[in-house]
């Protein structure tokens, strides 16, 4: 017999916090296996020991913070809407079914006023990650980086312009030391001391959040924006270190500096890194090769020449005569470095003038043409030959893995992460276990030929990695 049911919100029950939360609850499985205590001790020093009123708990706050990020509530008001009538937040959070919830005025004042300047946060995350290292969860050998832009909450539209200097790069000082070095090496004077200053431009800045970037990328939004360089450790994908920059910062300009923090900071002896195509730099790349790791990046094609212009790539480099060799035979000498760290090569005009290609080769005025190479050029191709892989499908594969990893990560797509992050690292064990087989049996071809002419009839595939040999073995231990 069909019954109206009675209203049964009035009603009494005998219940407990801890009974009223799934087992199988996410939150559950983290209080589990994190423990946030030593935040109390952390940010101790921040408050009055004996006076004033009774503060939130820190703890508390910061894990309120946690589980806005972990369930993807972006507003304060509504996480504390959502901690009011959620139990699993309550349980996680230490609050009783008839506790009051804080205002959401108190997260946002105690970031201004207590933990503004601080490295709290910073401090908070070393210790998580400190946590899961000792629990076997992280190994940081292998590390996979990349950065995904953040909107800004501003207008596009609103903004004043102003002249700003770009940010400083972590190789500078290397850098200036090369140039000398190399300028040393082919006779030139020394460059004219002068402090190098980040370059100039006129830039758009946010009325609303001047601290934000305007990002103007190719395939992406333009707008006010921030980068969240992040990287995970290869072995489970936990994160191991996060920085926001402006979106205006190149993604490889805090790169390195950011990976000595980790290596300083836990430890790690890293062997390998897998990067995106955006931090494919020569900076990079001698960085990673003077810090003796393996360096994977994600593979950008050259920019194509004109239409009916001969391509840079057809002039090839000859290391024992320090020249490219023109498709006609020339040989452009070297003429000097210029403070950029970039080299310049000469053609003779009284050579090129007469050249019957000369339409189609791109040169000045007086029939000159001009090549480039960076001083940290071979440690770039090197890293360029590491990521071909000895095959263009390999290439292919391992940008498309790199970009899924950090695809995955971003998106939050936590099991697809681990099974990305699995098949790269095996993947990179598998290709570094065939060359290393294949440098076996190109030793001889390499000894009747000289490195240079093996590389050359290579293709710079096989032979370029001979000198990563111990990584391979390091990486396959």
């Amino acid at each position: 017999m069909l019954r109206k049911p009675s209203p049964q919100q009035t009603a009494l029950e005998m219940v407990s916090l801890d009974g009223l939360v799934p087992k199988d609850h996410l939150l559950r499985k983290v209080d589990a296996v994190i423990d946030f205590s030593f935040i109390h001790d952390r940010v101790a020093g921040l408050y009055c020991p004996d006076n004033g009123r009774p503060p939130l708990d820190p703890t508390l706050m910061f894990k309120a913070l946690f589980i806005g990020y972990l369930f993807g509530v972006r507003s304060e008001r509504q996480l504390v809407r959502e901690i009011e009538v959620n139990v699993a937040y309550r349980w996680f959070l230490g609050l009783q079914l008839t506790d009051p919830v804080f205002d959401a005025s108190t997260l946002s004042q105690n970031r201004r006023r207590r933990y503004n300047d601080t490295t709290v946060a910073q401090d908070i995350f070393d210790a998580i990650v400190e946590q899961a290292i000792a629990r076997g969860l992280v190994d940081g050998t292998v590390l996979y980086t990349d950065s995904t832009h953040l909107k800004a909450n501003a207008n596009k539209n609103r903004y004043d312009t102003a002249v700003i200097a770009k940010s400083r790069a972590d190789y500078w000082d290397a850098l200036d030391a090369a140039i000398e070095d190399d300028r040393v090496a082919h006779g030139k004077k020394p460059l004219q001391d002068k402090p190098r200053a980040p370059v100039e431009k006129e830039t758009k800045v946010s009325r609303t959040d001047p601290q934000s970037g305007y990002m103007v990328r190719d395939g992406k939004p333009k707008g006010f924006f921030y980068l969240d360089h992040r990287t995970v450790d290869g072995r489970l994908g936990i994160i191991t270190d996060t920085h926001a920059t402006p979106a205006n910062v190149h993604d490889s300009i805090v790169y390195l500096g950011r990976l000595d923090r980790q290596r300083e900071r836990f430890g790690f002896d890293v062997g390998a890194v897998g990067l995106d195509a955006g931090y494919a730099t020569s900076g990079i790349a001698q960085g990673l090769e003077q810090r003796g790791i393996l360096g994977v990046t994600g593979y950008r094609r050259p920019t194509p020449p004109r239409s009916g212009m001969m391509a840079s790539k057809l002039f090839a480099y000859e290391a024992e005569r320090d020249g490219y060799r023109c498709p006609q035979g020339q040989l452009l000498a070297y003429a000097t470095t210029e403070r950029t760290g970039y080299r310049h090569y000469k053609s003779d005009p009284t050579i090129c003038s007469s050249c019957p290609l000369l339409a189609s080769c791109p040169t000045s005025r007086n029939a000159t043409r001009l090549i480039t190479r960076h001083v940290w050029a071979d440690a770039q191709g090197l890293s360029t030959t590491i990521t071909i892989a000895a095959s263009s499908r390999d290439a292919v594969k391992a940008a498309t893995i790199a970009n899924a990893v950090a695809d995955a990560y971003v998106k939050g797509q936590v099991a697809n992460k681990v099974d990305a992050t699995n098949a790269t690292t095996g993947w990179l064990n598998r290709r570094l276990s065939d060359l290393a087989q294949q440098l076996e049996i190109q030793q001889a071809a390499i000894q009747r030929c000289g490195i240079h002419g093996f590389l050359a009839s290579q293709h710079g595939e096989i032979g370029a990695f001979l000198e990563f040999r111990p990584h391979a073995s390091r990486l396959l231990g």
